[in-house]
């Protein structure tokens, strides 16, 4: 594979809308396929950053960082992190997490947060090494 180049998505194009579709069940199989104005949505978002990494022409990572102001600061969330079945373990997922927190930085977030599968080992070890700490909390989620 050739260097890993991650930028932000700046429209939906059908290559992104394809690689949604293709690497998002490697995330969720119970997700739904992303609808184009869906992802349009995502894109145009003051609130939400999309990432892609790509490998030559083809996109081998997605991850979305959204980042929002709340009375205590600007927090920062990332979401929806996924790399190829072929892609892992070249520095996909790092470079995609190192672009995240670039951007958190410099739009002033105090703090990043993430969730991840204690079954996604790989997973957990590489936030670890990015200096993520495992943080004693709770959390909750309401199904609506």
């Amino acid at each position: 594979m050739s260097a890993i180049q991650v930028t932000p998505v700046m429209s939906a194009s059908a290559d992104v809308l394809a690689a949604c579709h293709r690497l998002i069940p490697q995330l969720s199989s119970s997700s739904a396929p992303i609808s184009a104005q869906e992802l349009e949505e995502v894109i145009e978002s003051d609130t939400t950053v999309l990432f892609s990494a790509r490998s030559g022409q083809e996109i081998v990572g997605l991850l979305t960082l959204a980042i929002f102001r709340i009375p205590t600061g600007v927090r920062a969330w990332i979401e929806d992190v996924v790399v190829d079945n072929q892609a892992r373990g070249i520095g996909v997922g790092d470079a995609l997490n190192r672009a995240a927190l670039a951007e958190a930085k410099r739009r002033g977030a105090k703090t990043v947060d993430l969730t991840s599968r204690p079954s996604r080992e790989a997973a957990n070890r590489l936030y670890q090494r990015l200096g993520f700490k495992q943080r004693n909390t709770n959390v909750y989620r309401y199904d609506l």
